[in-house]
């Protein structure tokens, strides 16, 4: 009878020998269904799992079968739980098949270094409105050639918006580059915390590396689905949070050198890296971060970081955020 409801036989006899003497124990039941106290225990573990047997207390362990009338209400109602389920996947799956694509032609994974710089390439050509970035080592494709084609797309009236982790500006140049991209236009920002590197085009396609290692030497090719949705939400959200890459004018600006330095340190760049990208030792650093402190009587770099700001010297996210 319970067969039907998704209870085993042996289990089911289990069932019906407690209905006829409450309060035997595994051992009992074995012996008396001649078959092994595992097997018993392992029934009996089956049937409390839905409900139909219950421990008594005490020691040894004794067992009470649930009444029959309870017991099919209990599996019955089970059983239209796991029909229910089954259902909401089944319109799950028509939905995903309803688009017209199939889930393996919605990812698609990329082998090797070049593969992975071609297809870079390929997303930045054909982006037509908004490209966005996550920009952080390591790099699959040589940076001038990148840097080249994302310059191209910005004469070309397509937004593109960068954050910056980091360490991508410690590389020798990189500082530079980045103010360079600024100034043909990219709207740049930097932000401590970037988890990945990532390439979104118009919303419709994503670029993203599947290991954050040393080596970029296998990526995803992500298009329209519930995760690259959830990398745009990703992105806007850390664009909402980052600070932007070019300061904004004041009348008492320091000099260019001072600005490199203060957006370094706000960026979280260290000094062996502050020190290569400004072409100076690093005493000549920790030199002048103490001359800037003393400057802005500020006690952390934390401080003056926030004094900066508040003098123009670097930009206000928020007031940055609204004029974009």
């Amino acid at each position: 009878m319970l067969e039907a409801l998704g209870i085993p036989p042996y289990a089911e006899s289990v069932y019906r020998a407690l209905l006829a003497a409450p309060g035997r124990t595994v051992a009992q039941l074995a012996g008396e269904l001649r078959r092994s106290e595992r097997a018993t225990r392992r029934s009996v573990t089956e049937l409390e799992e839905v409900g139909l047997v219950s421990r008594l207390p005490g020691r040894p362990v004794r067992l009470l079968a649930t009444r029959p009338d309870t017991a099919v209400d209990l599996l019955v109602a089970r059983r239209r739980r796991e029909l229910g389920e089954l259902q909401r996947n089944a319109r799950t799956l028509a939905a995903t098949l309803s688009t017209g694509r199939q889930p393996d032609e919605l990812l698609e994974i990329l082998t090797g270094r070049q593969a992975i710089a071609e297809r870079f390439g390929q997303l930045v050509r054909g982006c037509e409105r908004e490209l966005l970035v996550f920009d952080r080592p390591p790099y699959a494709a040589d940076v001038t050639p990148s840097e080249e084609g994302v310059t191209a797309r910005l004469h070309e009236q397509v937004v593109v918006r960068g954050i910056y982790a980091p360490e991508s500006l410690e590389y020798p140049g990189a500082l530079a580059a980045a103010r360079r991209a600024a100034a043909n236009g990219e709207q740049s920002r930097v932000h401590p915390q970037v988890p990945m590197k990532l390439a979104l085009a118009d919303r419709a396609v994503a670029l993203l590396p599947i290991a954050l290692d040393d080596q970029v030497d296998s990526a995803l090719v992500i298009r329209p689905c519930a995760l690259l949705d959830a990398l745009v939400s990703l992105f806007e959200l850390l664009w909402q949070q980052a600070a932007p890459l070019l300061p904004r004018p004041a009348q008492d600006r320091p000099s260019c050198s001072d600005l490199g330095l203060l957006t370094l340190l706000a960026a979280g760049v260290k000094d062996e890296a502050i020190a290569r990208q400004l072409g100076v030792s690093p005493r000549t650093v920790t030199r002048r971060v103490a001359e800037l402190l003393d400057e802005l009587g500020a006690r952390t770099r934390f401080q003056a970081g926030i004094l900066a700001q508040r003098r123009g010297w670097l930009p206000d996210p928020e007031a940055h955020g609204r004029r974009e």
